[in-house]
C-alpha cells in the first residue's frame, strides 16, 4: 500500500515590494467589473519536475538547490510587485485597493515523495494542499490579496501554487503577471520589456467603468449552490479533439473551435445525465464566460488590469434534440447574438443586468444552469521561472454545481476539463460511452 503524500509547511513569511509604492498610486480604485466578483480566490498550480539526470541528481544536494530557487521566486516576486502593485495592497470593501505595500504571503514546503507520485494519480485531496489557501477564503481571512507556496519533492522538482483574489485579478490578469513575474526571474526584464506592463494600467478599468454605490455596501453573495458535488477532471487529447471537430462540424458551423466541441459534448452528457435521474429533460442554459479584452471594440482594452469579463447564455428547451451538432451551433449562436448586441463594448449597466440576469437563471430551480470558464491560450504552460517550462499546471477543484473549466494540456491542443456536478448525476456522467469515445477520466500526466 502507497504510503500517505504528507506536505509540510517549513517557513511563511511576507513578501514587499521591492520599491514602495508612489504616493499618488496609494488608492487603486475597482471597476464596475472588480466589484461584481465575488470576494474568493483563484488558483494555479505549475509542476517542474527536476530535468535533471538521476546521476546527477543523486550527487545534488536538494536542500540548497530549492533554497536557491525559492531565494530566486522571491526577489523576483518582490520585484514584480513593483509593477503589480495593487497585489500587495489590502481590500478594502467593494470600493478600493489600498496599496500600502502590506505585501503577498510566501510559503515555503515540503512533500514527503517525489513529483512523479503526485503526477501519477492526481488527486484533489493532495493538489489542495499545494496551494497556500483554500479558494473559498475571503481576502480578511486569507491576510493577503496574493499568495505563494513553493513545494520541494524529494526528487529536486518543485510545485508553485498561486492564490490571487478575484477582486483584483482574473484569468487574463493573473496570466500576465505570472509571464512578468517569470520574466524577472530569468533575467530577461531589459531585452523584454514589452512583456511587462507599466502600473499606469490599473487605473484604466476603473476610469472607462467607474465602481457603482449600489454595491459598496456588502451584497447577498452569490452562491453557485454547491449542494452534494464532486469534482472530477477530464482530459481530451489532440487526435480526440480533431475527431470530435469532425463530428461536430455542420453547415451551420463548419469549423467548430475546440472549446465549442468539449463544451457542447460535455453540456450534451450532463443533460443525458440528468434525463437519467430526473426521469424527464429540463430546460438548460450554458453560460459561458467572455473575455472582455479582445471583444470591447476599446483600443486600450487588450492590456486592462483586474477583471474584465461578461457572460453570454445559450439555452435548450424541453423539446430540443440534445445532439452535438446543434449544441455547438447553439454556442456558436450565444457568441454571435453577445458580439452584435455589444458591438460597442459593454457599460458598467450592462455588467450589472447581465449579472442579475445570470442570478435569476441560477434561482430557477426549473431550469438546469450549467457555467463553463476557458482559461484555454492564456499561456500558464509557458511560465519558465529558469529551469524549463511546466509539465503540468492544475487549478484546483471548484465543487460548485454544475461547473465546468476548461485549460490547455501542455501541447496547447488537448484540453483537460474540471468538471463539478452533483454526486448522482456525475456517477451517470463519467460512464457516458459518447464521452469515453473521447474523454479520459483523470489519466496520469507522466
Amino acid at each position: 500500500m502507497d504510503s500517505e503524500i504528507k506536505v509540510e509547511v517549513i517557513c511563511k513569511e511576507t513578501i514587499k515590494p521591492s520599491s514602495p509604492t508612489p504616493h499618488h498610486l496609494r488608492t487603486s480604485s475597482l471597476s464596475v467589473f472588480d466589484q461584481l466578483q465575488p470576494d474568493m480566490y483563484i488558483s494555479l498550480l505549475l509542476f517542474y519536475p527536476n530535468n535533471i539526470s538521476d546521476d546527477v541528481v543523486n550527487n545534488i544536494d536538494h536542500n540548497s538547490l530549492f533554497a536557491e530557487r525559492s531565494k530566486l521566486l522571491k526577489t523576483s516576486l518582490s520585484e514584480a510587485l513593483t509593477q503589480f502593485y495593487p497585489f500587495a495592497g489590502e481590500f478594502e470593501y467593494n470600493v478600493s485597493i489600498s496599496c500600502n505595500d502590506h505585501g503577498a504571503g510566501f510559503i515555503e514546503s515540503q512533500v514527503n515523495c517525489p513529483i512523479r507520485k503526485v503526477l501519477e494519480k492526481p488527486d484533489f485531496g493532495i493538489l489542495e494542499q499545494l496551494i497556500p489557501i483554500a479558494i473559498k477564503s475571503k481576502s480578511v481571512e486569507a491576510g493577503h490579496l496574493l499568495l505563494v507556496q513553493v513545494n520541494s519533492f524529494e526528487c529536486g522538482g518543485l510545485t508553485i501554487g498561486v492564490n490571487i483574489s478575484h477582486k483584483v485579478a482574473d484569468a487574463s490578469t493573473l496570466s500576465t503577471f505570472i509571464k512578468s513575474w517569470a520574466t524577472i526571474a530569468l533575467g530577461s526584464a531589459s531585452t523584454a520589456s514589452d512583456q511587462v506592463l507599466l502600473p499606469v494600467e490599473f487605473g484604466v478599468a476603473a476610469t472607462l467603468f467607474p465602481p457603482q454605490d449600489v454595491f459598496n455596501s456588502p451584497q447577498p453573495t452569490m452562491e453557485l449552490i454547491r449542494d452534494s458535488c464532486i469534482t472530477k477532471r477530464f482530459v481530451f487529447d489532440a487526435s480526440k479533439i480533431a475527431a470530435l471537430k469532425s463530428k461536430a462540424a455542420s453547415a451551420a458551423v463548419p469549423n467548430p473551435t475546440r472549446v465549442e466541441v468539449v463544451s457542447a459534448l460535455i453540456w450534451k452528457c450532463a443533460l443525458q445525465a440528468s434525463r437519467a435521474n430526473l426521469g424527464f429533460t429540463k430546460p438548460s442554459a450554458w453560460v459561458q464566460v467572455v473575455n472582455m479584452r479582445k471583444r470591447s471594440g476599446l483600443a486600450t482594452a487588450e492590456n486592462i488590469l483586474g477583471n474584465f469579463v461578461s457572460f453570454f447564455t445559450a439555452m435548450t428547451m424541453e423539446s430540443d434534440a440534445v445532439e452535438l451538432k446543434s449544441l455547438v451551433h447553439k454556442l456558436r449562436k450565444g457568441i454571435d447574438e453577445y458580439k452584435e448586441k455589444y458591438a460597442n463594448g459593454v457599460s458598467g449597466e450592462d455588467a450589472f443586468q447581465i449579472i442579475e440576469g445570470l442570478k435569476n437563471l441560477i434561482m430557477k430551480d426549473s431550469i438546469e444552469t450549467y457555467g463553463c470558464t476557458s482559461w484555454c491560450r492564456f499561456s500558464f504552460n509557458q511560465a519558465d521561472f529558469g529551469w524549463g517550462k511546466p509539465s503540468w499546471m492544475n487549478f484546483c477543484r471548484n465543487e460548485s454545481k454544475n461547473t465546468t473549466l476548461l485549460t490547455d494540456m501542455s501541447d496547447g491542443v488537448g484540453i483537460e476539463a474540471l468538471l463539478s456536478l452533483e454526486e448522482e448525476h456525475m456517477a451517470m456522467f463519467e460512464r457516458n460511452e459518447d464521452l469515453l469515445e473521447y474523454a479520459s477520466l483523470n489519466p496520469s500526466v507522466v
